[in-house]
C-alpha cells in the first residue's frame, strides 16, 4: 500500500502520482509525439514468485523486456474464471500441478509527471522525437514493488519503480472531508529517477532482528503463517509483510529500504511511506492547500489515521518526531476543515408539494437520516484497528509441545503466551502513546472531542447526560468552528423553510461521535492493560504459573482470545484466577517476594484488572501466611486481626470459601462469622431477600446468594462439631486444623463463640438458618442457652402455627392449641421438642405443658416418623409435671387462676387414659406370644391344621390391633369398647369404669357381669387363690367407690360360695380368712365397710340358706375383726399388724391393752358377743361349730379382761 514514494538516500521529496485517467495504460505517449517504431520480439528479463500476500492465485509473474508483466498460476483453473475452490489461497499441502499464464498487464506508462521535482534531480525530460517504449534490460519483483531498468533514452539509463497506489481521488467539489470510495486494486503510482551505469543486481535491506521478531510474532498466525511453515526466516518474512501496503503496515514496519548495484557503483533506496509524507509536509510548514490535497487524495479517515500516528509517535523511523509536528498533527486531526463534522446522510425532503400540470405531488419514498461520523473518528477507529488487529480474535495462550509447535487441543505440553515478549511490549507502548494522547487533549479540551469529554468528566456526566453537556458542545460547535459548521449544514443548498427536520441536532451528534471516541479510548487503556498483565506472567513463566490449574481452567485459559480477555465477564475472572496464581506463585514458600513488590506494578499498569480491593485482599493472605508460621500467639492473633480489617473493607471481592478456612486455622472466628455476613450485605443491599412485594424468583436468587455466605459459618460448626459430611468447596479433608486435634473443651468453647456471634448479627434470615444448622447438628443445649429474642417465633414458624396464635413468652392467656395438627415430618417434632425445653428453661412450664400435650397427640402424615406409645406417655407424663410447677412459679401463668387446675386435671385424665392404652396394648401383645408359643400343641379333640389355621388368623387380628394402639392416642370409649371388651380384659374394664365415674343404677349389672366375668376368669386360671389376687389388685385400684363400681355383697357371697364348694369337692384348699383378707385388702385395709357386708349377708336369711355357708361367713367375721383389733393395736403402738398379732395371741399388759381406745373396744366385744350367738343358732353339730365359737368368745375375753384396761 505504498504510495510509491522513494528517496535515494539523500534524495527526498515527491514523486508522479499517477491519476485515475493514467492507470488504465490508455494515453501512452505524450500529445504531438509520433508513433514509436515496431520493436524486437520482447523476451523475458525477470522471473520471481509471488507471495500470498501479493495474491492467493497468482503464484508467478515474469516481466518482458517492454515492461509488460505475465502472470502466471499453479492452479489447473485460473483467471477470473476460477472456482472459490480455487481461491482458496495457496498452502503447503498444494502441489503445482501446471503453469497457466493468467493474464498480460501492459508496461507502465512514462512522460507523465505532476510537474513535482524530487529533490534536487529533476526528470530527465525526453525530447518529440524520443521514442517512448520502454526497453527493461534488468528488473526486480519482490513484495509488490517491481524496479525496472530502462535504457530507451540513448544518453542515459534510469530506474522505474512500480508499486501499488492506496492513494484515492480526490473529493468532488462542496464535499470538502469527505471520500468517495472506489476500487484501487489495479492502481499504480509510477516514479522514475536516473541511474549511472545499467542496473545489475537489487537486493532488500532486511529490517534489524530485533523489529522482525516482533513483526513475526504479531502476524505469525495472520498474514505470515504460510511463510512461517515454509521456513523464510523472518526478517525475509517482515518485508514481505510489506505486500500489505503501507496503510495498514506503517505503524510496525520500518520504511522498506532496498540497495542496487550498478555498473558505476552502488545505490540505496529508501520508500517513503504516506506518513513520512505527511511528516515531511508538516516539518517543511508546506502551504495548507498540499495538506488539503494529502486529505483529499488519502481521505479524511485515513489522513486523520496518520495524523494520531504522528500526533501520539507511535512510528518507528530513523528520525523521532518532534513535538511541533506531532502539535501539527494534532490540530490537523481536529480540524473540522480537514476531518469534516459529524452529519446526517441519507436523508431527501420533498422539494415541492406540486407538479408542473399543477397536480399535487404525493412525494417520495424518504430514507431515514443515519448519523455519519467525522473524519476524525474514522481515524481512530483506523488507528486503533490496526493495532489491535494481530492479537484480537487469537488465543492468548498456546500449549507448546515437546517439537516446540503450538497445539491448542494437545492435553499435553506447556502453556506459554503466544506473543513474544518484545512483541507484548512494543503493541503495549503504541496502546498507551494514542491513549495517552487523547486522555491529554480530553484534560486539555483541545478538539471537539477534548472540549466535550473534559466538559462530561468534569460535571460528572460524561458523554449522556445534562443540559451543560449539551449546551456546552453546541457552542463548540457554533464558537470554534463558526460559520464553517453552518455551511456544513446547510449544504443540501435547500432554503431552511423547505429543510427536513432533522432527527438529531449537532450537538447531538457531536456528543454521539465523543462517546464513541471515549469508548475506544478506554478499549485501548484496557487492552494495554491486558498486555502488560500477559507480559508479567510470562516473566514468571506462565506453566509454573498454571500449574496448578485443572484441566477445564486451562482448556479456558489456551481458549480464551484477547477479546475476550478484554472484553468479558469471563476475561476478566480468568485474569483475576492468573493473578492469584501469580501471588501464590510471588509469595509461596520460596519468598520470592512480598505482596507489596508485586502490587506496585500491578495497580500502576493494570488497575482495571487488579483494583485496590485486590491489593487488599492479597496483603491480608500474606498476613494469613505470616500467621499461620507465626510460633508467637499474640503475634499470630495481630496478623489475624489485621487480615480481618483488611478483608472487612472489601467482603464483595474475596473468596470466603477459602479466606474463612484459614482463619480457622488460626482459631479466628470472629472473621469466620463476621464477613460472611458483610458480604451477604453487600450482595443484597437493598434487603429483597425479606421483600415479599418483589418477583418470587428474584428473592429466591438472592436467599441462594445469602444462603451460600451463611454457609461458610455453617461449615465452620460442622467442622468443630467432627461432622464433615457436608464439605463445601475449598474446605479440607479434616475436621481439625493444621492437623490439630482439638479436646472436648476447646470444641465446645469455640461452638460458643460462633454461637454468641451469630446471634449478635440483626439479620433474621441468617438466625434461621444457624438455628436449623444447630439443630441438624445436635447442639440443641448451645441454641436455647444463646439463642436470641427470635427462637420462640422460629420454632412456631418451624412447626407451622398461625402467628395469631403463636406462643410467646409475653401472653398473658394460653393460646388454643389445635390438638389434631397433622405433621410433616421428624424435624417439626424436633422444633416443637426444643420449643417445649425453651420454655421448661425460661421457667415458663404452663406453656411448656401446652406444646409437650401437642406433641403427645401429634399425628403424621406418612407414619413413618411418628412416635410409639410409650414415648406419647412420656410426653404426657412430662406435661402433667409442668402442670404441677405452674402454681407459683410460672411468672406468664400465674394469673390464670381456676386455668391452671383445669389444664392439670386434663393432663392427668389424658395421661390415665394412655397408661390403659399401654396396658391393654402390653396385654394383646402377651396373648400373642402366648398364642405363638403354643402353636404347634393343637387343642384334644380339633385337627392340627384347623387349629394352626384358627390360631393364626387371630394372631393377625391381634397384632393389627396392637399396631394400631401403637400409632396414636385413643379415648377411652374406643378403648373401652373396641380393644378392651373384645379381648375379654375385664381388670382394665373394671379400671376404665372406675376412671370414668361410672353412675349408672345400682341395680345395673353391668359392674357386676364384669366383676364376675373377672372373678370367672381368675378362677378358671388359677382357682380361689388367684381370684383373691385380683380381688386385692383390682379392689384397692377402684376403692373408695360406690356400690356400683365395687360391690362387695356381690364378690364376697362368690368367693365364698365357690370357696366352700371347692373346698368341699377336695379340687382346692382354701383357708378360712382367704376371702376376708383378700375383701379387706380390696378395701385397702378398711374393716368396717367388709363387716357391714358380711353383716348383710348373715341377716339375710334368703341368701344364706345353707348352715355351712353361713358358718364359714362366721369364720370370716371371726378373721375380720381380729384383723380390725391388730391394725388398731399397730396403728397406736406404731408396729406391725403381725406384731399387733402375736401381742393380740398372748397375754396383754395393762400398758399394751390400754393403747386400744374404749370405742373400738366396744364395737369388737358387741360384735363378737353377737356372732357366739349367731355360730350357737346354727344348726350343726357342735364339734362344727366349737372352733368359731370359741374364736369369738377368745377374742371378747381377751378385750374384756381386766388386765386389759
Amino acid at each position: 500500500m505504498s504510495l510509491g514514494l522513494m528517496e535515494p538516500d539523500h534524495l527526498k521529496g515527491w514523486k508522479n502520482l499517477i491519476n485515475q485517467r493514467d492507470s488504465n495504460y490508455g494515453s501512452r505517449n505524450a500529445p504531438g509525439a509520433r508513433t514509436p517504431n515496431r520493436v524486437a520480439k520482447a523476451s523475458i528479463v525477470c522471473i520471481s514468485p509471488l507471495s500470498s500476500l501479493e495474491s492467493k492465485w497468482l503464484h508467478l509473474v515474469s516481466v518482458l523486456s517492454d515492461g509488460r508483466r505475465m502472470y502466471f498460476s499453479t492452479f489447473s483453473s485460473g483467471g477470473s474464471s476460477g472456482s472459490i475452490a480455487d481461491l482458496g489461497g495457496l498452502s503447503n499441502r498444494h502441489k503445482p500441478s501446471c503453469l497457466k499464464l493468467v493474464f498480460t498487464r501492459p508496461p507502465p506508462p512514462l512522460g507523465v509527471s505532476s510537474g513535482l521535482g524530487f529533490g534536487s534531480i529533476p526528470l530527465a525530460p525526453r525530447g518529440q522525437n524520443e521514442d517512448l517504449a520502454l526497453k527493461v534490460e534488468t528488473a526486480y519483483h519482490s513484495a509488490g514493488t517491481l524496479i525496472l531498468s530502462d535504457s530507451s533514452t540513448p544518453t542515459t539509463s534510469s530506474l522505474v519503480v512500480v508499486s501499488k497506489d492506496f492513494s484515492m481521488q480526490a473529493s468532488p467539489s462542496g464535499t470538502l472531508g469527505t471520500t468517495v470510495k472506489c476500487s484501487r486494486a489495479l492502481r499504480e503510482s509510477v516514479s522514475s529517477l536516473p541511474l549511472e551505469g545499467r542496473m545489475l543486481f537489487v537486493a532488500d535491506i532486511l529490517p534489524l532482528p530485533a523489529t522482525a521478531s516482533t513483526v513475526q510474532s504479531l502476524y505469525s498466525e495472520l498474514a505470515l503463517h504460510d511463510m512461517e511453515n515454509s521456513g523464510v526466516t523472518s526478517e525475509k518474512s517482515t518485508v514481505k509483510l510489506g505486500a500489505r501496503g503501507d496503510l495498514s503496515t506503517q505503524h510496525i514496519l520500518p520504511r522498506r529500504r532496498i540497495v542496487i548495484f550498478s555498473t558505476m557503483g552502488m545505490m540505496e533506496l529508501a520508500f517513503n511511506r504516506p506518513v513520512d509524507i505527511l511528516r515531511r509536509l508538516f516539518e517543511s510548514n508546506s502551504p495548507r492547500s498540499l495538506l488539503e490535497d494529502f486529505f483529499g487524495r488519502f481521505g479524511a479517515g485515513e489522513a486523520a489515521a496518520m495524523c494520531l500516528t504522528l500526533a501520539s509517535k507511535l512510528i518507528d523511523g530513523e528520525n523521532v518526531v518532534s513535538n511541533a509536528v506531532a502539535e501539527r498533527a494534532a490540530e490537523s486531526c481536529e480540524d473540522p476543515r480537514l476531518v469534516g463534522m459529524p452529519k446526517l446522510e441519507g436523508g431527501t425532503a420533498l422539494s415541492s408539494t406540486t407538479t408542473t400540470a399543477g397536480g399535487i405531488n404525493m412525494g417520495q419514498v424518504v430514507q431515514e437520516a443515519e448519523p455519519v461520523f467525522s473524519g476524525a473518528y474514522e481515524g481512530l477507529s483506523l488507528c486503533s484497528a490496526r493495532l489491535i488487529y494481530p492479537v484480537w480474535e487469537l488465543p492468548i495462550m498456546v500449549i507448546k509441545n515437546g517439537a516446540g509447535s503450538s497445539d491448542l487441543d494437545s492435553a499435553n505440553g506447556v502453556v506459554v503466551c503466544r506473543l513474544s515478549m518484545g512483541a507484548m511490549q512494543v503493541l503495549e507502548n503504541k496502546f498507551r502513546s494514542l491513549e495517552i494522547f487523547l486522555r491529554s487533549r480530553k484534560y486539555q479540551r483541545r478538539g471537539l472531542y477534548g472540549y466535550v469529554a473534559g466538559l462530561g468528566a468534569s460535571t460528572g456526566s460524561i458523554l449522556y447526560g445534562g443540559s451543560e453537556v449539551r449546551n456546552g458542545a453546541s457552542s463548540m460547535v457554533r464558537n470554534l468552528f463558526g460559520a464553517y459548521s453552518r455551511n456544513l449544514q446547510n449544504a443540501d443548498g435547500g432554503t431552511p423553510n423547505k429543510r427536513q427536520r432533522l432527527p438529531y441536532a449537532p450537538a447531538e451528534l457531536a456528543a454521539m461521535e465523543v462517546r464513541a471516541m471515549e469508548c475506544i479510548r478506554q478499549l485501548l487503556l484496557r487492552s494495554a492493560e491486558a498486555l502488560f498483565l500477559l507480559q508479567l506472567l510470562s516473566q514468571h513463566h506462565v506453566t509454573r504459573i498454571v500449574q496448578g490449574f485443572d484441566a477445564d481452567l486451562r482448556q479456558a485459559l489456551t481458549q480464551m482470545t484477547f477479546h475476550q480477555l478484554v472484553c468479558s465477564v469471563e476475561g476478566d475472572r480468568l485474569a483475576t484466577r492468573l493473578i492469584s496464581a501469580l501471588m501464590e506463585y510471588y509469595t509461596g514458600p520460596d519468598s520470592r517476594g512480598t505482596v507489596n513488590d508485586i502490587s506496585a506494578r500491578l495497580r500502576e499498569d493494570c488497575p482495571s484488572y487488579y483494583k485496590e480491593s485486590d491489593y487488599k485482599f492479597y496483603m491480608a493472605v500474606e498476613h494469613l501466611d505470616r500467621a499461620a508460621v507465626s510460633s508467637n500467639p499474640e503475634e499470630k492473633d495481630n496478623l489475624a486481626r489485621e487480615a480481618y480489617e483488611l478483608l472487612g473493607k472489601i467482603p464483595e471481592s474475596a473468596d470466603l470459601r477459602i479466606v474463612c478456612k484459614r482463619f480457622e486455622d488460626l482459631r479466628f472466628y470472629e472473621a469466620v462469622v463476621q464477613l460472611p455476613l458483610q458480604k451477604a450485605q453487600v450482595l443484597d443491599p437493598a434487603g429483597d431477600a425479606f421483600n415479599e412485594q418483589i418477583n418470587l424468583a428474584e428473592r429466591h436468587h438472592m436467599v441462594a446468594q445469602r444462603e451460600q455466605c451463611y454457609e461458610i459459618i455453617a461449615g465452620a460448626l460442622r467442622r468443630l462439631k467432627g461432622d464433615v459430611s457436608h464439605r463445601e468447596f475449598g474446605s479440607g479433608g479434616k475436621a481439625t486444623a493444621g492437623g490439630i486435634i482439638l479436646d472436648a473443651a476447646s470444641r465446645k468453647k469455640y461452638i460458643h463463640q460462633i454461637v454468641q456471634l451469630a446471634v449478635q448479627s440483626p439479620d433474621i434470615l441468617f438466625h434461621e438458618y444457624i438455628y436449623r444448622t444447630l439443630i441438624d447438628l445436635g447442639l440443641e443445649n448451645e441454641l436455647l442457652e444463646y439463642g436470641g429474642p427470635d427462637l420462640v417465633p422460629f420454632l412456631q414458624k418451624a412447626v407451622r402455627e398461625p402467628r395469631e396464635e403463636a406462643i410467646s413468652a409475653s401472653t398473658t392467656s394460653a393460646p388454643p392449641l389445635s390438638n389434631t395438627d397433622v405433621l410433616d415430618s421428624s424435624d417439626q417434632v424436633k422444633y416443637l421438642d426444643l420449643l417445649a425445653r425453651y420454655y421448661v428453661l425460661k421457667r415458663q412450664h404452663y406453656l411448656a405443658a401446652h406444646v409437650l400435650l401437642k406433641l403427645a397427640e401429634r399425628r403424621f402424615i406418612d407414619g413413618r416418623n411418628a412416635p410409639n406409645l410409650e414415648e406419647r406417655c412420656q410426653y404426657l407424663s412430662n406435661a402433667v409435671l409442668q402442670a404441677k410447677n405452674t402454681t407459683g412459679v410460672d411468672i406468664v401463668s400465674s394469673a390464670r387462676g381456676d386455668q391452671d387446675n383445669g389444664l392439670f386435671d386434663l393432663l392427668e385424665g389424658k395421661l390415665a387414659v394412655a397408661r390403659f392404652q399401654v396396658k391393654i396394648k402390653e396385654q394383646i401383645e402377651a396373648m400373642v406370644a402366648k398364642l405363638e408359643a403354643s402353636d404347634s400343641t393343637p387343642e384334644p379333640g380339633q385337627s392340627e391344621d384347623r387349629s394352626r389355621r384358627q390360631d393364626s388368623n387371630l394372631i393377625g387380628v391381634m397384632k393389627e390391633k396392637a399396631k394400631e394402639l401403637s400409632s396414636d392416642l385413643m379415648s377411652i370409649t374406643q378403648l373401652y369398647n373396641e380393644y378392651a371388651v373384645p379381648f375379654e380384659l375385664w381388670e382394665i374394664c373394671l379400671e376404665m369404669l372406675h376412671f370414668a365415674s361410672y353412675s349408672g343404677d345400682t341395680d345395673s349389672s353391668i359392674v357386676r357381669e364384669t366383676w364376675a366375668r373377672l372373678i370367672d376368669q381368675a378362677l378358671s386360671q388359677g382357682g380361689i387363690a388367684e381370684a383373691c389376687s385380683v380381688l386385692k389388685r383390682v379392689g384397692s385400684h377402684v376403692y373408695p367407690g360406690d356400690g356400683a363400681v365395687l360391690p362387695l355383697e356381690t364378690l364376697c357371697l362368690h368367693l365364698e360360695k365357690t370357696a366352700m364348694e371347692r373346698l368341699t369337692s377336695g379340687v382346692e384348699f382354701v383357708g378360712d380368712e382367704d376371702v376376708a383378707r383378700a375383701l379387706l385388702a380390696a378395701c385397702k385395709g378398711a374393716v368396717e365397710p367388709v363387716l357391714n357386708t358380711y353383716d348383710q349377708l348373715l341377716s339375710s336369711g334368703a341368701i344364706l340358706t345353707s348352715p355351712l355357708l353361713k358358718l364359714r361367713l362366721l369364720r370370716s367375721v371371726l378373721a375380720v375383726l381380729r384383723e380390725w383389733a391388730m391394725s388398731v393395736l399397730a396403728q397406736k403402738m406404731g408396729t406391725t399388724a403381725f406384731g399387733a398379732s402375736l401381742i393380740l395371741g398372748g397375754s396383754f399388759s395393762p400398758e399394751q391393752t390400754a393403747v386400744i381406745n374404749q370405742g373400738v373396744r366396744d364395737k369388737i366385744t358387741s360384735a363378737s358377743n353377737r356372732y357366739m350367738t349367731e355360730v350357737r343358732r346354727l344348726p350343726l353339730p357342735q364339734n362344727q361349730t366349737e372352733a368359731v365359737y370359741r374364736g369369738f368368745r377368745d377374742l371378747e375375753e381377751s378385750l374384756l379382761s381386766p388386765f386389759s384396761f
